[in-house]
């Protein structure tokens, strides 16, 4: 049996460069460098048939670690909740009073790039604290 050695995270959405552009700025990562024979992705984006253009973007970890992140665009919009989602880990390791803080300056950080604050799940005693968020197409996922 062959082992899986990459993975690639799919998104469906309306705009796929601004919100590969969005998910840059959440995770740190980057756009990678345009394929080869052309400058730059508008470069390469012109050179497709009109109905293909900005149909899918792409961002990547700039350490070689995290999963590729691919957005294509579909022509319907999110109806139900997702079936899978991110978790941001901001709060690793950090309980009580010192996740909610971090988890909390890292909402502020997200809303102000345009994601949605959703819900606070408190810790239960068995689960830490996370919050429910929305990306700018309203996809969902948590800071943990």
């Amino acid at each position: 049996m062959a082992s899986v050695r990459q993975v690639q995270v799919t998104f469906d959405c309306a705009e796929p460069e601004r919100v590969a552009r969005f998910w840059c700025e959440v995770l740190g990562y980057v756009v990678p460098p345009a394929p080869a024979g052309f400058a730059t992705w508008d470069d390469f984006n012109q050179s497709l048939p009109p109905e293909r253009q900005g149909s899918g973007f792409v961002c990547s970890d700039p350490a070689g670690v995290g999963p590729r992140l691919y957005f294509q665009r579909v022509p319907e919009g999110k109806v139900v909740k997702n079936r899978v989602h991110l978790d941001v880990r901001v709060g690793t390791g950090l309980v009580g009073a010192e996740r909610l803080a971090t988890l909390e300056a890292e909402c502020a950080r997200l809303v102000a790039l345009g994601a949605a604050r959703f819900q606070l799940l408190e810790a239960d005693g068995v689960e830490e604290s996370c919050i429910v968020m929305q990306d700018i197409e309203g996809n969902e996922f948590c800071l943990d």
